[in-house]
């Protein structure tokens, strides 16, 4: 009766009402070391212009996030798909506001620091080493239920008087060379960081 449930992949509840979408955590090779690009969004942009993030953006319908991953490096970098190696995927960041982000660490080759301007304002790179040694500054915004007026009360124990659940949304910062790298990009960074330092590689990177 219950066969064709064991084969299902386990999905988001409410998974319909999130927004995908999908980044790449690049990493360029400079000099023997690697270093992490990023790129500084378009003032021209309706959201969020001028903010630093990696490339990426919102998965198409019936695209995989890893696809979708690779067509918006390429779009925004103006680079061909031989020129990025998904590496791995990396954790996946889901907000409280309904939106879940696809992660992957990435490896660009032959990079001229070409970019659609369309998109993108500038690009700039960070060595690796920063974020596998830096911790950053975090703070933490208070995330609380506020329904609206036309909630049905009467339908709920305690009626108004119903307490909540809260909880904690950590913000990251981190800041190099004068520049902030924070919130969703840093959250994702910071992960990446420790997914990288928890294989061990950097220890075989310093010998």
């Amino acid at each position: 009766m219950f066969d064709a449930l064991k084969k299902r992949e386990p999905k988001l509840i409410d998974m319909e009402l999130y927004h995908r979408s999908a980044v790449v955590v690049p990493l360029v090779e400079k000099n023997g070391d690697y270093q992490v690009l990023f790129e500084v969004r378009s003032k021209g942009l309706k959201r969020q212009p001028g903010e630093i993030c990696f490339p990426g953006g919102g998965c198409e319908t019936g695209e995989s996030p890893e696809a979708g991953a690779r067509r918006e490096i390429c779009e925004e970098l103006l680079i061909s798909e031989s020129q990025i190696e998904i590496a791995a995927p990396m954790d996946i960041f889901v907000s409280p506001f309904n939106m879940i982000i696809y992660p992957y660490l990435g490896i660009l080759k032959d990079y001229q620091n070409t970019f659609s301007t369309d998109e993108v304002l500038e690009v700039f790179t960070v060595p690796l080493a920063y974020f596998m040694e830096t911790e950053p500054e975090t703070c933490y915004n208070k995330i609380y239920t506020e329904p609206p007026e036309n909630f049905p009360w009467a339908k709920v124990q305690n009626g108004r008087q119903y307490r909540w659940g809260r909880g904690l949304y950590p913000v990251h910062f981190y800041e190099y060379d004068h520049r902030i790298i924070w919130g969703i990009t840093a959250k994702i960074m910071k992960n990446t960081a420790r997914q990288i330092k928890n294989t061990g590689w950097r220890s075989e990177w310093e010998k």
